[in-house]
């Protein structure tokens, strides 16, 4: 998927755990192979083509195109697939694929906590130790090396973290009234929730919306806190994020 991911499995036994990670990489392989743009032999680019029908497709791929169409219905719109006429559905990929990697490994019997971040979007199961919740360093995109906050686990068995801007790939988050760059005051949003799979999607939307449309709408999600960065180094954050901070 043109990033990195990482494994962090606490407890269980040390052969299944291992079994379970390469089973996990080795299904991050396969979503790529069927999910990506890049790839002509993909079974998305097949079904852009029209060579390939959805029911012809993993059934994973149902699933995908499912779970984001109900991401748009929820955004309004600003979180799509489609746009100047391409199916384009790694807006929720890889949210969708770190947090199910996170869910099987989760599985495993005698882990106690699982923590995958993939490119920096981060599901978080269980904890990594007595007393001891996950913490996730957001970095800071006005500053390198530098961290705007730190948000905390602590009390919650599912915590996803997600970030969408334009510090680490460029202007690559597109307007989907537009099919072109998303212009918008905003640097980067972060989003925390159970569910990196909505927490991706609801990043992306946000920071296409701006900070005042998308602070306004990420405060009527349940579930949902946000900090937003502008570029002019204002921080805006949703009234519940606090709580998270530590």
């Amino acid at each position: 998927m043109g990033t990195v991911f990482s494994f962090d499995v606490r407890g269980g036994e040390p052969g299944a755990v291992r079994a379970a990670v390469d089973e996990a990489v080795a299904g991050l392989h396969r979503v790529d192979e069927v999910f990506s743009t890049y790839r002509d032999d993909s079974q998305i680019s097949r079904l852009q083509r029209g060579r390939l029908t959805v029911g012809e497709c993993d059934p994973e791929v149902a699933e995908v195109l499912e779970l984001a169409a109900e991401a748009e219905r929820l955004s309004d719109g600003w979180f799509s697939t489609s746009y100047g006429g391409r199916l384009d559905p790694t807006g929720i990929v890889k949210g969708w694929s770190v947090e199910r990697a996170a869910r099987q490994l989760a599985a495993v019997p005698g882990v106690s906590g699982v923590s995958v971040n993939g490119g920096g979007d981060v599901q978080l199961l269980g904890v990594p130790g007595a007393q001891r919740p996950w913490r996730v360093g957001i970095s800071d995109p006005l500053r390198p090396g530098g961290l705007a906050a730190v948000i905390s686990a602590a009390g919650v068995d599912e915590l996803a973290v997600a970030t969408s801007g334009t510090a680490e790939r460029g202007a690559h988050i597109v307007d989907p009234r537009t099919g072109r760059s998303a212009v918008t005051d905003l640097v980067a949003v972060t989003v925390v929730g159970p569910r990196l799979t909505w927490a991706d999607c609801w990043a992306t939307a946000a920071f296409a919306m701006g900070s005042r449309e998308g602070l306004a709408w990420l405060e009527s999600l349940p579930g949902v806190e946000a900090l937003l960065i502008t570029a002019g180094d204002e921080v805006r954050c949703t009234g519940g994020l606090a709580a998270r901070l530590g």
